[in-house]
């Protein structure tokens, strides 16, 4: 047993200890949620691939295992979103959008995305649209440029952070579920003609809906729809992202950093969160790094291996 522990690296621990709390949760409230054997079977299933796949690449080193154990994090994240799907709103029904509106009205005296409307060019919305979209390529991005590299310990801190980031901001959608401005303060059958783009807009913005499970056609939408609100995860992520692309001087922080800021300003543009949503996504960040460097330190120290001088 100690061997497969010892092949875990710091982004795989934190992959089975959030899927075991899946699991756990997933037992708990087992009168609620509805496919609770499938989802348990998955998260069996992801936890026994992450330590296989870990321990076949820590054996061998060959560059399949090597490339799959980086990469699977990929796909990962986005099968534990729609895990979420499932499990939020049976657990927690009850949503939270007038708080958030509140303390967005007590911030600014209004409501921002509503303030923000008198700026809506369709060129702009296009703009934006893309960027928004472009979401989950940031981070692979720099891990593509971090291995290209030959950079591992780099991409190793870097993906941990992605991931670590992801899971935590899933626990903030499990403590205050939310839809989100485009259902509360605005309609959200109507965006397509208060904020038109230019060509790819409409087929970005049903890519992004597809994802959030309410496809074109959905009668009830705001039923339907994830809670996946607050944090701003579109905030925290990209800050993670060009937080690493900035530490670690690659050449793709040119691309990053203006996108991201483009990115993190489409988020309410585009009706997707609120302000606050924005500002717990900062906060959000910072407690990713604060605590994730004692993690990462922590478990390079237990199983071993070396602790880089840059952390």
């Amino acid at each position: 047993m100690k061997k497969y522990i010892k092949a875990l690296n710091v982004f795989d621990i934190c992959v089975i200890v959030f899927y075991i709390f899946l699991i756990t949760l997933n037992i708990i409230f087992m009168d609620r949620v509805v496919h609770t054997f499938s989802l348990l079977l998955i998260e069996i299933l992801m936890i026994i691939f992450v330590v296989f796949t870990a321990y076949q690449h820590h054996k061998s080193n060959n560059s399949f295992w090597k490339n799959l154990h980086f990469w699977y994090l990929a796909p990962m994240i986005f099968i534990t979103f729609k895990q979420l799907y499932f499990m939020v709103h049976p657990i927690h029904p009850k949503d939270y959008d007038d708080i958030l509106i509140q303390i967005d009205r007590w911030l600014f005296g209004t409501d921002p995305t509503h303030f923000l409307h008198q700026f809506a060019h369709p060129l702009l919305t296009e703009i934006l649209q893309i960027v928004y979209t472009s979401f989950y390529l940031l981070p692979i991005i720099v891990g593509i440029d971090l291995i290209k590299n030959e950079r591992y310990e780099e991409f190793e801190f870097s993906a941990f952070l992605i991931v670590y980031g992801f899971f935590l901001s899933y626990l903030g959608y499990f403590s205050v579920p939310a839809v989100g401005p485009r259902f509360t303060l605005h309609n959200f059958f109507n965006i397509d003609q208060e904020l038109p783009g230019l060509y790819l807009t409409p087929f970005l913005r049903e890519f992004v809906n597809i994802g959030e499970s309410i496809p074109k056609g959905t009668i009830n939408p705001h039923e339907l729809v994830q809670r996946d609100v607050f944090p701003s995860g579109h905030t925290q992520m990209t800050l993670l992202t060009m937080y690493a692309t900035i530490k670690f001087n690659t050449k793709t922080k040119y691309f990053i950093i203006p996108t991201g800021i483009l990115l993190i300003i489409s988020t309410v543009y585009l009706r997707y969160h609120y302000v606050i949503d924005v500002i717990a996504g900062v906060i959000f960040m910072l407690i990713t790094l604060w605590t994730g460097k004692f993690i990462y330190k922590g478990w390079n120290k237990y199983t071993d291996r070396k602790i880089p001088d840059w952390i």
